[in-house]
């Protein structure tokens, strides 16, 4: 069967207004139990989804929610320890480079909300937590917004590098290289934590060789112009002498009056080598982002298609 994108979950380019991104563990209390909860919250969770969708539907747009839910290998084990995997589904670690890390950190499940309405984002999360609330607890909870003109914090057009939106399902879907998991998906979930006044005091000159676009008009520049660490150098990843793409979006996230502003990132890949090949080359190449930023959190998630989500809740999946 070819790559369905109509079977897949939300992996698509689409910041939006509201964004809400969740990570939560299982309590690991009674493995049973917990994982006949996860197999009602997969069947209730596109139900939640299919109801807010009609709730939140407007004349001239329809509803603007998107949801991905994603679990973790270490999720996966616990859940499905009987079970197949992904074939490239694992733990992420720790990863180094000359200067800078990307840290790990722990998590079961993941959760991608954004919509046009915060009403909307706030309820989905909340009726989600209904289902898990009592068997789960919660990590992280991010709160994203869309920035002016849907740039990222840091002032340039975001996701310029990202496959366009009629070519993205082969770089964002699992194939048939992995049947029992196509139209799947791999994610990485990484929350940036940025100096804001070490960047705002570059001129905008070296900001746009720090990025390796003008700043204006996102219009990219020659090689010579870029410093050799420029973001869009050192995030680039080959095989084979071939440009691997990923659909990528980087949502601001902030508390401005405590001066703390970041950026989370969030990558769809169908092949989570792809994505740990291009933070590989991030940290050996020192990309300039991590001049000014922290790294708060990291981990790889897989993004089951809604068929698989139907298996697990009719309970073909222990």
């Amino acid at each position: 069967m070819p790559i369905n994108p109509s079977r897949a979950q939300d992996v698509w380019k689409d910041v939006g207004e509201h964004v809400q991104f969740t990570v939560l563990k299982f309590n690991r209390q009674d493995p049973e139990h917990e994982r006949e909860v996860f197999q009602e919250f997969a069947d209730r969770s596109q139900a939640i989804i299919r109801s807010l969708r009609i709730r939140d539907a407007k004349p001239e747009t329809g509803s603007q929610l998107k949801v991905a839910i994603g679990i973790s290998n270490a999720g996966w084990d616990y859940l499905f320890p009987n079970a197949a995997k992904p074939q490239e589904l694992e733990t992420y670690t720790t990863m180094t480079g000359p200067k800078y890390a990307m840290p790990a950190t722990d998590g079961d499940l993941f959760f991608h909300i954004r919509a046009s309405d915060e009403a909307i984002v706030y309820e989905a999360q909340t009726q989600f937590s209904r289902v898990l609330g009592e068997v789960t607890t919660v990590l992280d909870e991010t709160k994203g917004f869309r920035y002016f003109e849907g740039r990222a914090i840091i002032g340039f057009i975001d996701g310029t590098e990202a496959p366009a939106i009629e070519d993205a399902a082969d770089y964002a879907l699992v194939g048939d290289e992995d049947p029992e998991f196509e139209n799947g998906s791999y994610a990485f979930a990484q929350k940036w934590l940025h100096n804001m006044p070490v960047w705002n005091k570059l001129k905008t000159e070296d900001q746009e060789k720090a990025v390796g676009r003008e700043k204006f008009s996102d219009y990219e520049l020659a090689d010579a112009d870029k410093f050799k660490n420029a973001h869009n150098v050192a995030s680039k990843f080959n095989i084979d002498g071939v440009e691997q793409k990923i659909v990528r979006m980087n949502v601001p996230f902030s508390a401005p009056a405590s001066g703390k502003t970041g950026t989370y990132f969030i990558g769809y890949s169908r092949f989570w080598s792809v994505t740990k090949g291009m933070l590989k080359n991030m940290l050996d190449q020192s990309d300039y982002l991590l001049t000014f930023s922290e790294i708060l959190t990291g981990q790889a998630f897989f993004i089951p298609s809604r068929d698989l989500l139907a298996k697990i809740a009719d309970g073909d999946f222990k």
